[in-house]
């Protein structure tokens, strides 16, 4: 697929229906699961779909008369990318301080400490 890019928002929220569903889902399920207060019109929606394929994110077929969507990559592969780009931008790829922030005032439960230390483990392994 090459290097993946950051999605706009009204992108972002189809692939979050597309990724939501089993694959092979319609044009007509996509659009009946858009958020009511941001309905759009057919043709827009069409127009984000091509592009979603263009870049890479979708792939589809046409069966019968109905076109069918797949996604080409993972929500998990996208909110990587994300989360990448996000702490290069405001953390200069400092995970600690990203951690940091996120959990800055909060109380971390043995739940949460022993996810870390799993995360951690497993990181070190692989190098």
């Amino acid at each position: 697929m090459g290097v993946i890019k950051r999605l706009p928002d009204s992108e972002f929220e189809i692939m979050e229906i597309i990724w939501s569903n089993p694959p092979l889902i319609t044009t007509l399920q996509i659009m009946e699961q858009l958020n009511p207060d941001r309905r759009i019109k057919m043709q827009t929606l069409l127009t984000m779909l091509v592009r979603l394929i263009e870049k890479g994110f979708l792939t589809s077929a046409r069966v019968g008369r109905e076109r069918n969507y797949s996604p080409a990559i993972s929500k998990q592969e996208y909110m990587k990318v994300e989360i990448e780009s996000f702490a290069a931008r405001h953390y200069i790829n400092s995970v600690g301080n990203l951690v940091e922030t996120f959990y800055d005032g909060r109380e971390l439960s043995p739940e949460d400490f022993k996810d870390l230390q799993s995360w951690i483990s497993e990181r070190r392994r692989k190098d």
